[in-house]
């Protein structure tokens, strides 16, 4: 399989990753779960999926569709289209399977794979965790990773706009 085919082949619909996800079960692979707008990728995003993919064998990443991340962010947001930002999330390494979600939360995509591991940030608490209770619910864990100081996408985008 050439790379170029190797990446586009790790970008899932809802149904398909529940298969996949499925067959990874069957071969006793520990899920993990993830999720952001990964607008501006960034060295904190790297930081976190590189971590997040040690608490298992399998990485699932779930990103805000445009329009999501309008609703979250604001109108000037994203930067980066959906496509853009799952291809480039779909190219590490440490990444398996990337899911474009449109809801505010991941919510029924955490639902539908339920994964071992649910993984965020540190600028969250376990209890502002959405799906932690699910996860934990069917015997997973939940794990917060340290957030990386001096990195965030809205601070490159205010750095970009002072140029």
């Amino acid at each position: 399989m050439h790379k170029l085919q190797w990446i586009q082949h790790k970008i899932f619909n809802r149904e398909d990753l529940a298969r996949e996800c499925n067959v990874w079960r069957a071969t006793q692979k520990k899920i993990v779960f993830t999720n952001g707008c990964f607008d501006i990728l960034h060295h904190g995003h790297l930081d976190l999926l590189a971590r997040a993919a040690d608490f298992g064998n399998i990485l699932i990443v779930g990103i805000n569709t445009d329009n999501s991340v309008q609703r979250l962010k604001g109108i000037d947001r994203p930067v980066t289209g959906e496509q853009d930002r799952a291809f480039q999330v779909a190219s590490l390494l440490c990444v398996d399977a990337v899911c474009l979600f449109d809801e505010a939360t991941p919510e029924a995509l955490i639902k539908l794979i339920k994964p071992d591991v649910l993984v965020k940030g540190g600028d969250y608490t376990i209890d502002k965790i959405v799906g932690a209770d699910f996860v934990k619910s069917t015997g997973g864990a939940v794990e917060i990773i340290p957030f990386v100081e001096g990195y965030s996408t809205s601070s490159l985008i205010n750095k970009i706009k002072n140029l």
